[in-house]
């Protein structure tokens, strides 16, 4: 049997390091001053279990699409979550026009890097500031900080993935730059904490999930454009 092992996501290296530092003195003055044995134990293994979170939350698993992959038609979920939304929506920030909305919410224990949901080329990148609202609010949408990719595919079509902060989240990480050339195995960012992650799509998309579906980012075939006649 083969152990899968994750790496630690760059984002979260300094962090961890830092939370480790914090709770190891934390615990080693504990240890002087609880002098109550099994309230030192309680302490250090409530420790233990915040600083394992932490290492769960920044985990950076290494994906590879299974299957054949269609540049020309498949759209891939950007995250790990939970479909919360499906639906057609004006997307006013951008196209200025009318776009099929599927947004993944992530919780505390999803991985939090962003994956490209196609392959293509980079058209537009571009953050702007708000609120911090519950990522699960539909309103999150445009009222919370958020950054904006688009990404031309090869036929000529335009897909808009939004990241967006959420209650917890204080911080969007986009790698993504204009002119990039861009495919689903490469990450797109990366956000902090509880957050979530939406599409615009075509209009003449076939949507292959639902709410309340799970998706794995880079690998759940979420949506494709028709095949030509």
């Amino acid at each position: 049997m083969k152990v899968k092992i994750h790496k630690i996501h760059r984002e979260g290296r300094g962090i961890l390091i830092v939370l480790f530092l914090i709770l190891a003195l934390l615990n080693v003055a504990s240890y002087f001053v609880i002098q109550t044995q099994w309230i030192f134990t309680v302490f250090l293994s409530l420790s233990i279990l915040l600083y394992l979170v932490a290492v769960n939350f920044f985990r950076s698993p290494r994906r590879v699409y299974p299957g054949y992959f269609n540049e020309e038609k498949d759209i891939i979920a950007s995250a790990d979550g939970v479909v919360v939304a499906v639906e057609e929506v004006m997307e006013n920030a951008y196209f200025k026009d009318k776009r099929i909305q599927v947004s993944i919410f992530m919780n505390l224990f999803n991985v939090h890097a962003n994956w490209f949901p196609v392959a293509g080329k980079v058209l537009h990148v571009s953050h702007q500031d708000g609120r911090f609202m519950s990522a699960y609010l539909p309103k999150s949408s445009t009222e919370n900080e958020r950054s904006t990719i688009v990404i031309e595919m090869p036929n000529g079509e335009q897909v808009l993935a939004r990241q967006i902060a959420g209650a917890c989240a204080r911080r969007i990480v986009t790698y993504a730059e204009v002119g990039d050339e861009c495919s689903i195995d490469e990450h797109m960012g990366f956000i902090k904490f509880g957050s979530r992650v939406d599409l615009y799509l075509p209009l003449n998309t076939e949507i292959l999930v639902k709410i309340g579906d799970k998706t794995v980012g880079g690998i759940t075939k979420i949506a494709q454009l028709p095949f030509e006649e």
